[in-house]
């Protein structure tokens, strides 16, 4: 991968020259051996009008698997452009969780389209899947496998695979259900090769198996998927009748989909489906204004505080100099904190109940982050401010009111980071809203209070 992304440039540019020379039977031969991936950013990097061209020279099924790894835009510009014909040739290669994800994407009149050249299991199939809440198990899933009678024979059972296999998207599992369709056990591909011919599966087969059911979260259905090192996933109803499965490689696809929607609320920017180079600037812009706006207005708090105490400030100037780097450690601190509970809230390693084991653990953490901060910065103040730079008003006494509040500023913002995520789980709301812009909000204002007052404690004033 990392080769073919330093080349991509010169095979674009050679598959520009080739389209204008028109030597397609050279630019097939340099195509076909490319894995699909590679070949849609290549198609998606040239100009509009060669797109169509160069996809139509791959073979029907290789143009199927890389019609589904184009954008959107381009899919929708490459369906515009097909005959009929074309059409129905990509949709019946297709498997049926990207067909879905595909009529997904696109606009009503193509949707429309689509279906209409779909074959009708096709059709019925998507159209029940689209049923189905977004951001859920079975929104994801394919009715695309294997199901097997606990009756079979091995034999039979290998039959069968041979004879629906080449429609199915993955044969390694196969499920094996009763008459009712309800979820029995599970045989893996490689059990049936090692079994006796006559081997019943009933025998064979696991009955422990991990499901999930239709209206399950995405996300804990690709959480699921890792945590097991499952290939596929069982999707059931609520009658335990199995409907589908979610594959790895759709798991994958949520997860990071998931990941990013997180970076980007931790970054206080509204979440897009969209990559970032294809979003206009305007689109950027409505993502993060009214967070901006709110933290703005959040932040002229810090300003209130600082000028309640402005008389303070004017006896002991030297304290305006290290407001910036209180406030900046207690953010990161509090950051820190945030970004390990978020993480672990989405992994499923704690919860709201979990509170307590975690706030005694960034107690801990909070304590000795802040005591070792405040050690090394007293050093610093004395060492360097004072005698090296010559800053008499750096006395003692004011190197105490820093590194006191230093520790219970950092103290304190590891608590608030660790709590708020939880709290906000607990409420029905995304943790990753609590991240770093909010967090940092809370604790400028917590560390001016808390400096201001233990100013007023050593100092007196």
């Amino acid at each position: 991968m990392f080769e073919f992304e330093t080349q991509r440039a010169a095979m674009t540019e050679e598959i520009e020259e080739l389209v204008l020379r028109k030597q397609f039977a050279q630019l097939r031969d340099l195509l076909i051996p490319l894995e699909a991936a590679d070949i849609g950013l290549l198609i998606e990097h040239l100009p509009k009008e060669s797109m169509p061209l160069v996809f139509r020279l791959l073979p029907k099924e290789q143009a199927a698997e890389v019609f589904v790894e184009l954008d959107s835009d381009v899919q929708e510009l490459l369906i515009q452009g097909f005959s009929n014909t074309e059409l129905k040739e990509v949709l019946d290669e297709l498997y049926l969780d990207d067909a879905v994800d595909i009529v997904e994407e696109m606009p009503a009149n193509v949707v429309k389209r689509i279906l209409k050249h779909s074959d009708p299991e096709m059709r019925k199939s998507i159209n029940e899947i689209l049923k189905y809440p977004e951001d859920s198990a079975g929104s994801i899933m394919t009715t695309e496998f294997v199901d097997l009678k606990q009756l079979m024979t091995v034999g039979d059972a290998i039959k069968r695979i041979r004879r629906t296999g080449p429609d199915k998207e993955t044969i390694n599992v196969c499920y094996v259900i009763d008459r009712n369709r309800h979820l029995l056990g599970l045989v893996t591909i490689r059990t049936l090769l090692l079994a006796e011919e006559d081997a019943v599966i009933r025998d064979i087969m696991e009955t422990n198996v991990v499901s999930v059911s239709t209206l399950d979260d995405q996300e804990y259905a690709a959480r699921s998927l890792s945590k097991y090192d499952f290939l596929a996933l069982p999707v059931v109803d609520t009658e335990n009748r199995l409907v589908g499965i979610v594959t790895v490689d759709d798991a994958m696809d949520v997860l990071q989909e998931e990941v990013t929607e997180d970076i980007e609320k931790m970054a206080a920017i509204l979440p897009s489906d969209k990559p970032y180079l294809k979003t206009s600037a305007f689109t950027l812009f409505k993502a993060r204004i009214s967070w901006l706006l709110l933290l703005m207005i959040s932040a002229t708090f810090t300003g209130q505080i600082i000028s309640h105490f402005e008389s303070a400030l004017a006896v002991v100037t030297i304290l305006t100099a290290y407001i910036p780097m209180l406030m900046d450690t207690g953010g990161n601190a509090g950051s820190q904190s945030a970004v390990t509970v978020i993480r672990s809230i989405s992994l499923g390693e704690v919860g709201f109940s979990d509170m307590p084991r975690v706030v005694f653990k960034e107690f801990r953490v909070g304590l000795l982050c802040g005591v070792a901060l405040a050690a090394a910065n007293f050093v610093k103040l004395l060492l360097v401010d004072r005698m090296l730079f010559g800053n008499v008003s750096v006395t003692p006494w004011v190197a105490m009111v820093v590194c006191f509040t230093l520790v219970f500023t950092v103290f304190t913002s590891k608590l608030v980071g660790c709590m708020l995520p939880l709290i906000a789980k607990k409420a029905g709301f995304d943790p990753a809203v609590m991240a770093s812009p909010l967090i940092t909000t809370i604790v400028d204002a917590t560390s001016l209070l808390i400096y201001f007052q233990f100013a007023y404690l050593i100092l007196g004033i």
